[in-house]
Formats: C-alpha cells, sequence, structure tokens
C-alpha cells in the first residue's frame, strides 16, 4: 500500500464545468482535469507528450482536450485523437498517448487516484441530508498532510492559537480515550461542557455534558464531532490533499445540524470557520519554518497520543505497508485545558 491507492479530491464539481479545464497536483504529479463527452471527470498528466507543454493550459471542445503549442487533441483516455498538422491523413496509433488516472465524483467533489484504490473515497457525514447545512471552505496550508491532520484533532493548541473564538485556558480536567484500529484514530472525550468560546452559550446553555469524538481517517481525513443535545449537533470534516511535501491543500467541510436555528447561524459558521484556519494556518506555517531549519523531531506528552498514532498509520504507509496490519490499541489520557 502507497500514497498512490487513495483519492484524492481534485476539485468541487460545480468547479469543473464542461468547458473548464483545471491544473492540480497531487503527490507531486501534475493533472490537467476536465470533463468527458457525458459529462464525467476526466484526469490526465498535465503533459502533451509532443512538444511537453501543459495541458491544462488548453481548451476542452466537446470532452476532448486541445494542447495549447500546437493544437493535438486528447481524448478521455489521453489517446491522441487529432494532429492539426496532419491533418484529415491523421491516423490513430496506441503509442500516442498521455498517462490517464481514475477519477470519481462524490459528494460534490471531484476525486482522483493515481494507482490501484485501496478504499473507497470518504463519504460526508450527512451531506445534503434534511435538516443538515453545511460550509464549505478551501485553504492553501505550507505544510505537510501529517501536521495539517494532527492540527486540525488537536485539543490543546486551541487555548493558544483560538483564545476566546474556540477556547479559553480553564484548566478543566478531561479524559481521552484513543484507539488505533484498521487505519483509523478515534478519540472520544469526557467531562467537557462548556469551554467552547463565543458558542459556548448558544451551542450548550446549560453547561451540560457534550458529546465530543475526533477521528483521523488514513490517509488525510479528519472528522471533528461535537452534539450537544438532540437539535445542536457539528461535524468539522477535513480532506488534506498532498499538492507536494510541503503543500497541503484541504477542503473543510463544517455541517450542523442547530434545529430553527441552522439557517441564521450559517453565515457566523462561514466566519467563525475562516477565522479559525486562518490561525491554524499561521501557525502552521511557522512550525514549518522550524522544521526546515532544525528538523521535524517531536517532544510528546500523554495528551499527543492522538497524534503518535496518526504518525504511526502514515508512516505505515510510507514504507509500503497496510496500516490495518497494526495491532490494535487503547490509552486512556487525562490532560487539562
Amino acid at each position: 500500500m502507497q500514497f498512490e491507492n487513495f483519492w484524492y479530491i481534485v476539485a468541487q464539481s460545480e468547479q469543473l464545468t464542461p468547458e473548464t479545464v483545471l491544473s492540480r497536483q497531487v503527490l507531486g504529479e501534475w493533472l490537467a482535469v476536465f470533463r468527458g463527452t457525458n459529462g464525467q471527470p476526466i484526469a490526465l498528466q498535465d503533459r502533451c507528450i509532443h512538444r511537453n507543454s501543459r495541458l491544462s493550459f488548453g481548451k476542452v471542445k466537446q470532452g476532448q482536450l486541445h494542447c495549447p503549442y500546437h493544437g493535438w487533441v486528447y481524448g478521455e483516455g489521453g489517446q491522441v485523437v487529432k494532429i492539426p498538422a496532419e491533418g484529415k491523413t491523421f491516423e490513430s496509433r496506441g503509442c500516442l498517448k498521455t498517462k490517464p488516472y481514475q477519477t470519481c465524483e462524490q459528494d460534490g467533489f471531484v476525486y482522483v487516484c493515481l494507482a490501484e484504490p485501496a478504499l473507497s473515497p470518504f463519504s460526508m457525514p450527512y451531506y445534503q441530508q434534511q435538516n443538515w447545512h453545511s460550509v464549505r471552505v478551501i485553504h492553501r496550508f505550507k505544510n505537510t498532510v501529517t501536521n495539517c491532520v494532527e492540527n486540525f484533532i488537536d485539543i490543546p493548541h486551541t487555548v493558544s492559537v483560538h483564545p476566546g473564538i474556540f477556547r479559553q485556558t480553564h484548566q478543566q480536567k478531561i479524559k481521552m480515550m484513543v484507539t488505533r484500529s484498521q487505519g483509523k484514530v478515534i478519540a472520544n472525550y469526557r467531562n467537557e461542557t462548556n469551554n467552547l468560546g463565543w458558542w459556548s452559550h448558544f451551542l450548550n446553555p446549560h453547561s451540560e455534558q457534550i458529546y465530543h469524538s475526533d477521528r483521523f481517517f488514513m490517509p488525510n481525513v479528519t472528522s471533528v464531532e461535537y452534539k450537544f443535545s438532540p437539535h445542536r449537533h457539528l461535524f468539522i470534516t477535513s480532506q488534506s490533499i498532498p499538492e507536494t511535501e510541503t503543500s497541503t491543500l484541504v477542503y473543510t467541510d463544517v455541517t450542523f445540524n442547530y434545529g430553527i436555528w441552522s439557517y441564521l447561524a450559517t453565515p457566523f459558521v462561514w466566519w467563525t470557520a475562516k477565522r479559525i484556519i486562518k490561525q491554524d494556518l499561521n501557525i502552521l506555517n511557522i512550525q514549518q519554518e522550524v522544521i526546515e531549519k532544525y528538523g521535524e523531531t517531536f517532544a510528546h506528552s500523554p495528551a499527543d497520543t492522538i497524534h503518535v498514532f496518526v504518525e504511526s498509520i502514515r508512516q505505515a504507509i510510507a514504507i509500503g505497508k497496510d496500516p490495518r496490519q497494526l495491532s490494535d490499541k487503547n490509552v486512556e489520557v487525562t490532560f487539562w485545558v
């Protein structure tokens, strides 16, 4: 198993119109993404085999991609179907072909897999289901996928990076049960009540016990779930796309059901998400600068158990192993926020 064996988002479905060609990068591979004759997404290596131009700078006409340099035309399977300089004498040759990749479309996203898929694409929680609302945002981080996903499921950093907006320092005792199993890491928390920043009085006005779970799904998905009452339920789900080793494009859905307040809450959810992610962008950029100078050696506290498990899964994939073969582990941790 390699990182190439997984599905990665390359666009929102609405971005890929019939006349659009998008330039994307996944795991260092350049891609030209467009829609074929029947509307299905197509992904080709972003290279014209003629004189090495970028196909993504070309045009899509009737589901075929035209190179911007000499006009060579590529079909849905990457084969050259027309060479203008050969006119009507052109005959198809099997050797004239650029590399195609598998694609699929799900939950409003277009996905690409660079090799044989090991799993199906991740299903976004409650996508477009009745009574559920979603805010979708995209950000590019100058850091690795591993460091990004660890940030997204990290409670202790919130009091330092997002004071007031998300949490404040209360020194509240939190218990965390962390489980690693089948390529997933799940952390369930106890003793949380109302340390939720600006939203505390709205989300949990009576300071009742909160259901909170952080989840990581190999190789690049995090999903944070909060349930405050039958009518206040929230997911923050991020898919971190490895463009290069230190450039990660993150697609985040904040999906919520706040009952009768859902419509009114939508603009505030969007603003809060943008504000929090901007702060995470800054701190992860700083982290990457330090890593580039001093290397990536981390010290750990018990609260970092969730990160140690995530790293073990991603390290297994990096050396060609299936993380589902790792032994199951359960660890209970106490920490203070």
